[in-house]
């Protein structure tokens, strides 16, 4: 299948991912030691609705996909929703475009189940129209002349009001004896840049309608985003524009009084050099000498290009480490709960996936 983390074409989200080589040049990454220190917050764990954003090309539908097969364990029902219409649950799981309805997608630990649904902001919108004014002949007039795609361009925020309604609609469906359908929902969102406007815009309606149906839909939306069964995650990365719109979006979305969950920081490529010596190697000083010796007191006997490539590769692994310590001090600063993923350099598969999840299931979700 096509690499979501590297560059997967049409998704709308480059989600390329570093190579993490050893001081061998082998790309191999001791996973674990990655995630070993994660926690997660315990106002997450209370949480039935998860918004995951993030700056595009940070991995967020990865992490989405993850976390709803995470929440699936041991026999549970995760509906796993996508708002922007590209298809990206359907490419991360290789499977054919989802529908606008329900689909079971995925089988997670212990029985659990995984279902997708890519919203259609026109059949949310036919749905609105019969559901609150009985006007599904109006709704099918306007399809036949093209007039839905006019009306939620020009109608400001319809469509994100749309979305948002249908996402409380999933996650208080019952079934046909009263229990709940999904024992959580989990949204791969609008990024980073958008989704304060995206989770607020219902607030915005519910302001503009004083009464009617319009007014008590919004304020049931409202009452759900803002309640402690609905949490935001946001995804980054160790790098300077993911972590500055990270920040923003933070500031952003405490001044609405939303939510916020788990920092997931995306990506981070596993140390193979001692903390004492990164910023040393990082700025070029290091023993050829003794890196020889070592090697060859190992059995390894290099060619003096080898050699030279080995050096080149250190150096460049110790920058990196040294850049992500920078850009994690930043992060710091925000005070909020930090999940780290690991670098995966052979990119995303279905099997990445749930390696990702098992790796958020340690963590307590």
């Amino acid at each position: 299948m096509a690499n979501e983390q590297g560059s997967r074409s049409g998704s709308g989200e480059s989600l390329e991912s570093g190579v993490t080589d050893d001081a061998s040049g082998n790309g191999v990454t001791d996973r674990s030691s990655v995630a070993g220190e994660n926690e997660w917050p315990k106002a997450a764990a209370r949480a039935r609705l998860h918004f995951v954003s993030g700056k595009g090309g940070t991995g967020k539908t990865t992490v989405a996909a993850a976390l709803a097969l995470a929440l699936a364990a041991d026999g549970k029902k995760v509906l796993l929703v996508e708002t922007e219409g590209r298809q990206g649950i359907a490419q991360v799981f290789d499977i054919a475009p989802l529908p606008p309805t329900d689909t079971r997608i995925a089988t997670a630990e212990g029985g659990g189940e995984v279902s997708a649904l890519a919203i259609d902001i026109e059949h949310a919108l036919l749905e609105y129209l019969d559901m609150f004014y009985n006007l599904g002949f109006a709704g099918r007039a306007m399809k036949r002349i093209g007039a839905i795609d006019f009306v939620t361009t020009v109608a400001p925020g319809l469509r994100d009001v749309l979305l948002t309604g249908k996402i409380k609609e999933r996650i208080i469906h019952t079934d046909k004896q009263g229990n709940r359908v999904y024992d959580a929902v989990v949204v791969d969102a609008p990024p980073t840049g958008r989704i304060g406007n995206f989770l607020d815009v219902t607030q915005a309606m519910a302001d503009l309608a004083k009464t009617g149906p319009i007014r008590n839909q919004s304020e049931g939306v409202v009452r759900l985003l803002h309640s402690e069964e609905t949490i935001i995650h946001l995804v980054t990365l160790l790098e300077a524009m993911p972590i500055q719109e990270t920040i923003e979006a933070i500031d952003e979305l405490r001044g609405k009084n939303l939510n916020l969950g788990s920092l997931v920081i995306n990506r981070v490529s596993a140390p193979h050099l001692p903390a004492e010596v990164i910023d040393e190697i990082a700025e070029g000083r290091i023993d050829a000498g003794r890196v020889e010796d070592s090697l060859t007191a190992a059995g390894l006997k290099l060619t003096d290009g080898d050699l030279a490539g080995l050096l080149t590769e250190t150096i460049e692994h110790a920058t990196r480490l040294q850049a992500q310590q920078i850009a994690k001090a930043q992060l710091d600063e925000v005070e909020l709960p930090t999940l780290e993923l690991p670098s995966l350099g052979d990119g995303v598969d279905l099997g990445s996936i749930y390696e990702l999840a098992n790796l958020l299931q340690k963590a307590g979700a």
